[in-house]
């Protein structure tokens, strides 16, 4: 039979187990776009016709979705060929491009092969992903390149203008961009309550260790059998 501070600690294990869970959902969060930030795209220019661009998750990802019948290339930040949005929907990214690399972290922390970095202006080298017409991708021109505040941000509870941004593309070889402004929002609903669940989580566990110690002094004088010993 369970003696009662074992009772007693499965009790709390739910609570524990809630907390913990809690405390972890902003952790993962942390790898998604910045709820504090809004990264809005502007009016597409005539130009851009049957393409639609959407920001996702605030300011995390580009989407480009090619029905006009022409193709679409995105520059990257050297101005060379980074993906491909066929009029047939074939989308293609190029390996020789920096922003391929660059664009797998939110960061830009990836590490770019000395013969990419060096060599900026080399042929294409096309690797088709999918045929959806479809391409999403991390571009570090449309969101805040830091984890902290930006310094265009003197209060924080003022919606605030941080920067334009603008991606260059080509749409049936003629030369176009989408733009776009980043925007400070601040928290929304006064933010996640990160303290507040550490602090239960603390609570918690003092409280269960609380009753084992005190269950323990209690039984001191107890002559229990040894098979209920813990």
């Amino acid at each position: 039979m369970p003696s009662r501070p074992r009772r007693a600690l499965a009790a709390l294990l739910p609570a524990l187990a809630c907390a913990v869970a809690l405390l972890a959902a902003p952790l993962a969060s942390a790898h998604q776009g910045d709820p504090r930030y809004r990264s809005l795209v502007g009016e597409l220019p005539p130009a851009l016709d049957g393409v639609t661009v959407e920001i996702l998750n605030y300011d995390d990802r580009m989407e480009l979705v090619n029905r006009g019948g022409r193709d679409v290339v995105i520059e990257g930040y050297n101005r060379e060929p980074y993906a491909r949005v066929d009029a047939d929907g074939t989308v293609a990214v190029n390996r020789n491009s920096t922003a391929y690399y660059l664009n797998d972290d939110r960061y830009g922390q990836e590490e770019v092969p000395a013969a990419v970095r060096e060599n900026p202006s080399a042929a294409p080298d096309w690797q088709v992903r999918d045929r959806t017409g479809r391409f999403e991708w991390h571009d570090h021109r449309m969101h805040w390149m830091a984890r902290g505040v930006a310094p265009q941000v003197r209060d924080q509870s003022v919606r605030t203008k941080v920067f334009d941004w603008s991606v260059p593309l080509t749409v049936g070889g003629r030369a176009t961009a989408v733009t776009g402004t980043l925007w400070w929002v601040g928290e929304q609903g006064g933010g996640f309550p990160v303290a507040a669940i550490v602090a239960l989580v603390a609570v918690a566990l003092a409280a269960a260790v609380a009753v084992v110690v005190v269950r323990r002094r209690r039984g001191g004088g107890d002559r229990r059998p040894a098979g209920e010993a813990w």
